[in-house]
């Protein structure tokens, strides 16, 4: 038998849940009125990846995790580095030593909904991109209080991001475990999707930044600051 409309309505917000890395900023920032995918290239882009990223680590070295940012430097590559966010929540400060060639890329709020059959308290019947994005949109339009500062700067720059459609592969202890009724089985799962309020920095100049992140949705129950103590080092070419 089909599943009902209150069935499917509670499946997708069972993989809602399945957030992770909420952090942001960015109020007064219009809503996407349509489904599909907004906001500039590089950014939407930067979103897929970043999850991809977070959402591959194992838990014990999962720089969403970690509480003071030894594991900031694990599966970083190319030329943009990605900051984490706290799976759950809280207050955490963290000290990150980053390259001074690297971009920074970080969410000021953000959330993950993925299809995942059987999984994770959804029905055996696949979610559409547009059902995944509907079970995520109300959380960020439920942000409040929300801000970025750099060097006790606010940033002004931060760009509204509704992804692509992507997959995320996820390894046997994973992120999901804690949000999910059963542990969730290494995989790949697709279609993925990611709505949030996304910060690139351009590369900072050698020695100490604090990064600030703070945002709330009292609905939610989601209360976050984070505190980034970088250090930036220069790089020596021989």
């Amino acid at each position: 038998m089909a599943p009902s409309l209150v069935e499917k309505e509670s499946a997708m917000k069972n993989s809602a849940r399945n957030l992770v890395a909420m952090i942001v900023l960015g109020l007064g920032v219009m809503a996407p009125t349509r489904t599909g995918p907004a906001g500039p290239r590089p950014y939407r882009d930067l979103s897929a990846q970043w999850w991809q990223w977070a959402t591959s680590i194992p838990t014990p070295d999962n720089p969403l995790t970690d509480t003071t940012g030894e594991n900031c430097m694990v599966g970083q590559r190319g030329d943009v580095w990605f900051l984490a966010g706290a799976a759950f929540g809280g207050e955490v400060t963290r000290s990150c030593t980053v390259p001074e060639n690297k971009k920074i890329f970080f969410p000021i709020v953000n959330i993950l909904a993925w299809n995942s059959p059987n999984v994770c308290g959804q029905d055996s019947e696949n979610l559409s991109v547009d059902e995944l994005f509907e079970g995520i949109h109300p959380f960020i339009e439920g942000i409040t209080d929300a801000y970025a500062t750099v060097d006790g700067r606010l940033v002004r720059h931060e760009r509204r991001v509704r992804s692509d459609a992507f997959e995320i592969t996820v390894p046997e202890e994973n992120l999901f475990d804690a949000f999910c009724p059963e542990n969730v089985p290494a995989g790949i799962y697709s279609p993925s999707v990611d709505e949030g309020i996304y910060v690139l920095l351009p590369r900072l100049s050698p020695g100490e930044h604090t990064i600030v992140i703070n945002a709330e949705n009292s609905d939610a129950g989601f209360d976050l600051h984070i505190t980034y103590k970088l250090n930036v080092e220069p790089v020596l070419l021989e």
